[in-house]
């Protein structure tokens, strides 16, 4: 079974959305193998590959950074999509951290990087804006010698 993990921004530009999903979608459809998704689930590029990933038939591995994850989506919406989400997942990886914080946040993409075969990241080159962000755990992955495909479009801004 092939393991791909994901890593990346919370907020995709609109005109970075199409190219971020052509790109998860090619990266996701390349494998003919069975294939396990590793995804923390959090708002932005985690559940998009999350959603992709469970279409295309792969078993779900939900990582789980701390005790008070759920307490950090902005809204009713956003943390029913979690939980739907994290429904549908064969397995679920709780780390330790009681509190939401960026060492909770960087210790579940490490742990996402130290159990993929290949790192997808939905980045768009800039050092991470807090420790732990996207480009801290592209370094990670990367300073293990894991495989990194970068998703995202040219010339587009994170705002």
């Amino acid at each position: 079974m092939k393991r791909i993990g994901v890593t990346g921004h919370r907020s995709i530009p609109r005109e970075a959305h199409a190219h971020v999903l052509a790109g998860l979608q090619a990266a996701l459809y390349g494998f003919e193998d069975s294939l396990e998704a590793l995804s923390s689930l959090a708002v932005g590029a985690d559940q998009l590959f999350a959603d992709l990933a469970l279409a295309r038939g792969a078993d779900l591995t939900v990582v789980i950074p701390s005790g008070d994850y759920e307490s950090c989506f902005a809204d009713a919406a956003e943390l029913a999509r979690y939980r739907a989400l994290k429904d549908r997942a064969v397995r679920e990886v709780r780390l330790d951290y009681p509190h939401s914080t960026d060492e909770a946040y960087y210790a579940a993409g490490a742990y996402i990087a130290d159990h993929c075969d290949r790192l997808l990241a939905v980045w768009d080159g800039r050092p991470a804006r807090g420790f732990g962000g996207t480009g801290d755990i592209v370094t990670y992955a990367r300073s293990l010698g894991r495989p990194v495909t970068v998703i995202w479009r040219e010339g587009v801004e994170r705002t």
